[in-house]
């Protein structure tokens, strides 16, 4: 009975973590048409929180051939897919911040700052800005990756 108790409260405090944690796979979706755009993976590296692209939904001009044709620096006409597009962001104990985030479609970066949806830990609060101005995103958590 007892073991049952503790595998159970195990359990139950990896799903806790798991809903608490902004790592995974996230299904970001285009401001303008409200389709779904891409898929990027937010992991930890060194105690920071990095995203990249790793799928790329078929609607648009190219696809998951996508380049970032806007982009300046390392980063120009390179493949979107695989792209690091969100590095360097801090755990203040709230929220992710003091990162910057990249826009492929304009080759823009911005500051950035992000957190978990208070109400549905599946969505992601995504908040890219320059000085007083911003626009957040709604990320959505997602565990499968097309395989197309």
């Amino acid at each position: 009975m007892i073991k049952w108790f503790l595998f159970s409260l195990v359990l139950s405090i990896s799903f806790w973590a798991k809903a608490q944690s902004c790592v995974g796979y996230w299904i970001t979706i285009d401001d303008v048409t409200g389709y779904k755009k891409s898929i990027v993976q937010l992991y930890k590296k060194e105690n920071l929180l990095y995203g990249k692209v790793v799928y790329i939904y078929k609607r648009g001009k190219d696809g998951p051939n996508s380049k970032c044709t806007a982009c300046s620096g390392k980063r120009h006409n390179q493949p979107i897919l695989g792209m690091v597009i969100l590095w360097q962001m801090h755990w203040d104990g709230s929220q992710w911040e003091n990162g910057t985030i990249l826009d492929p479609d304009n080759g823009k970066t911005y500051d950035c700052a992000l957190w978990l949806n208070s109400s549905d830990k599946n969505k992601l609060n995504v908040r890219g800005y320059i000085g007083p101005f911003f626009r957040t995103q709604e990320w959505i958590r997602t565990d499968n990756i097309p395989s197309d």
